[in-house]
């Protein structure tokens, strides 16, 4: 058909020519004819191959969404690959995630979970065999793969606007990186998030004793000197983990700068383009050294932060009395409580660690996992579609593990007090930023970062030759 209409039109060329009268041009292309009928004809298996390969995403894209074309049943008896990192009992729930999807469209959904996902992945990519979708937890992978164009840019059929209505603009700005040839593509969409802003306390024995939970920064260190006053110290801290000793103290930092700083501040300090010894990161560490290098307000004194297990670090807020009264970490370290008859919400509870500049709102330091997509077909973008949405992560949400990012997952899906809260925490979050120093090179952000720090708590270096010293170790 598409060849017969190139000779159409051609032959139509010729007959308006002539109707001009235009003899020496109605000749030329008279004797051109053959070797442009010769040049379709050449070309339109081709042109034929890439209509019927475009036809379904021409179709899909006129009569509705990827998803909403899946429910239909337009991409019945596909299948589409998955790999992650996720195995056991995660990867039960990965399976559990993607079942409605899979019951509403008929599309068969492979899960492959791995312990050595890094070296699967990329030699899969490598080999030109990826897997249509991948689940990333470090977007400096993200990025790598972005460069090497090996990913789908996911605001080819999602639009941003789209995007907002289930995600506020952190997460689209996170998930936003450049290509190889320095454009900016939306690499992934996030289906997973942690929050590591929060600050646990021995509820019963806070409300007890009649402290109130502090709203400001001020108020948390009025506080802190409340309690020293009382005769108490304030905060559990510890931060020894072998060879990660110190990642406790990126994690201070990095909330810190979060609510003294602008998002635009943070992100270069991810890149190198703001130093460590800039103001801005040498406020947050002296703003984090008000508290930790405080003899009054640390439990067994500033030299026991270095010398102090990070599972270790909370136990004594259970005493009785309370030895510290405030641990800040996620929610994972309440398995590390010591007592599993503490209850949340009675035993227990945490706040949102409060803001410093308040016009910076309420940041959230975070974690979370992107699905990115290698190989874009029809019923590929549709699975991507589902997991922009809240169901996309509901069923994993319900058996717990697992935070939603999106704005229209539901808190009654969470089970766990817990998780509820952290889930609510995150969801009145005005920003969001992911954790620093897993955005860093390798020699800085699992590195030099850690070490420097721990040398200045531990006094065996001042700050500013702590700063200057991760600054030295940034790559060229």
């Amino acid at each position: 058909m598409k060849r017969t209409l190139i000779v159409v039109v051609l032959m139509a060329l010729v007959a308006l020519l002539a109707a001009c009268g235009n003899a020496a041009v109605e000749q030329a292309v008279q004797d051109a004819a053959p070797t442009l009928q010769a040049a379709a004809e050449q070309l339109a298996p081709t042109l034929e191959a890439a209509a019927t390969e475009l036809a379904p995403t021409v179709e899909a894209a006129a009569e509705g969404s990827f998803l909403e074309q899946a429910r239909a049943g337009a991409f019945e008896g596909t299948t589409v690959t998955i790999l992650g990192t996720m195995v056991d009992e995660e990867a039960v729930k990965m399976e559990a995630a993607v079942a409605p999807f899979e019951e509403q469209t008929g599309i068969d959904v492979v899960y492959e979970g791995s312990k050595e996902f890094e070296t699967q992945i990329n030699v899969a990519v490598d080999a030109g065999a990826a897997p249509d979708i991948a689940n990333i937890s470090q977007p400096a992978m993200a990025q790598r793969f972005a460069t090497a164009g090996a990913l789908v840019d996911v605001s080819s059929f999602l639009t941003r606007e789209q995007l907002q209505e289930t995600y506020i603009d952190s997460w689209l700005d996170m998930a936003t990186m450049t290509d190889g040839e320095g454009n900016e593509i939306m690499v992934g969409i996030w289906h997973r998030a942690a929050v590591k802003s929060m600050v646990f306390y021995p509820k019963a024995q806070f409300d007890a004793a009649g402290y109130e939970v502090p709203e400001t920064w001020d108020e948390m260190l009025a506080l802190t000197q409340q309690i020293a006053d009382d005769g108490d110290t304030a905060w559990c801290i510890g931060i020894e983990s072998g060879a990660a000793t110190g990642w406790v103290v990126t994690d201070w930092m990095e909330n810190i700068m979060l609510r003294t700083t602008s998002l635009e501040n943070y992100d270069k300090w991810v890149t190198g383009e703001l130093d460590f010894a800039s103001p801005e990161v040498k406020n947050a560490a002296e703003t984090m050294g008000e508290i930790w290098l405080n003899e009054d307000y640390v439990y067994g004194g500033v030299p026991s932060i270095v010398s102090t297990f990070i599972g270790d670090s909370p136990v004594p807020m259970f005493a009785d009395p309370p030895g510290c009264w405030f641990h800040s970490q996620a929610a994972w370290i309440t398995g590390f409580f010591g007592d599993e008859t503490l209850v949340p919400g009675e035993d227990y509870d945490f706040f949102y660690l409060p803001p410093i500049d308040e016009s910076l709102g309420r940041p959230a330091l975070v974690a979370g996992d992107m699905m990115v997509m290698f190989n874009d077909r029809p019923e590929v973008r549709a699975l991507m579609e589902f997991f922009s949405k809240g169901e996309g992560v509901e069923q994993w949400v319900r058996q717990g593990g697992a935070l939603s990012p999106h704005k229209d997952a539901s808190l009654d899906w969470y089970e766990s007090v817990v998780d509820r809260q952290v889930a609510e925490l995150l969801a009145n979050a005005t920003s969001v930023r992911f954790d620093a120093s897993d955005l860093m090179p390798a020699e800085v952000g699992a590195g030099s970062f850690w070490k420097a720090m721990t040398d200045w708590i531990s006094g065996s270096t001042d700050l500013d030759t702590a700063l200057a010293e991760v600054d030295a170790s940034w790559p060229e």
